[in-house]
């Protein structure tokens, strides 16, 4: 008899595939399910989330609010070019955006003489740190107070408006 017509016991074929025991296999998919539960949960826990403040105050009887302040990669901010600098609210959108600021495309506003920047409320905190980053004073932020000085932004939680003492900056 040739020896391809016996069939060989214990041992593999050169193409012959291994199997792993029951028990291999549920090991590691133990070991994958624990790994992906340790990397979502450190995530989750490295991920800056919301935080909550809590400030009192003072009338005849002490109560306090609770207001939360989102990260600024949530806030969403709209910026809009009131000079006759081509391209101002472009270099701005773009810088901000890089700061981490949730900008929305840029658009051209009403003739301003100097730059304004509105906020609706909840969003002071962030009018200021934007003030900051486009490098104008304080007396630059306004509350909305229902105004619409950008078509189409009224749902934005700040509105800025390039003057031209920020174009002089650029």
């Amino acid at each position: 008899m040739s020896e391809t017509s016996h069939p060989r016991h214990g041992s593999h074929d050169d193409g012959s595939h291994y199997q792993p025991s029951l028990l291999v296999v549920l090991i590691i998919l133990v070991l994958f399910v624990g790994a992906t539960f340790v990397t979502l949960r450190s995530t989750n826990a490295s991920s800056p989330g919301p935080t909550t403040t809590t400030t009192a105050q003072s009338t005849t009887n002490s109560s306090s609010t609770t207001s939360t302040v989102v990260p600024k990669s949530k806030v969403r901010v709209q910026v809009a070019n009131g000079t006759h600098t081509t391209g101002l609210a472009r270099t701005y959108t773009q810088q901000l955006m890089t700061f981490g600021w949730d900008t929305l495309p840029e658009v051209n506003g009403s003739t301003v003489s100097k730059t304004i920047i509105y906020y609706n409320p909840g969003y002071e905190w962030a009018a200021k740190q934007l003030a900051n980053e486009i490098k104008v004073g304080a007396s630059a932020i306004q509350p909305l107070n229902g105004l619409s000085p950008v078509k189409g932004a009224s749902g934005d939680d700040v509105i800025i408006i390039l003057g031209p003492d920020v174009a002089i900056k650029g």
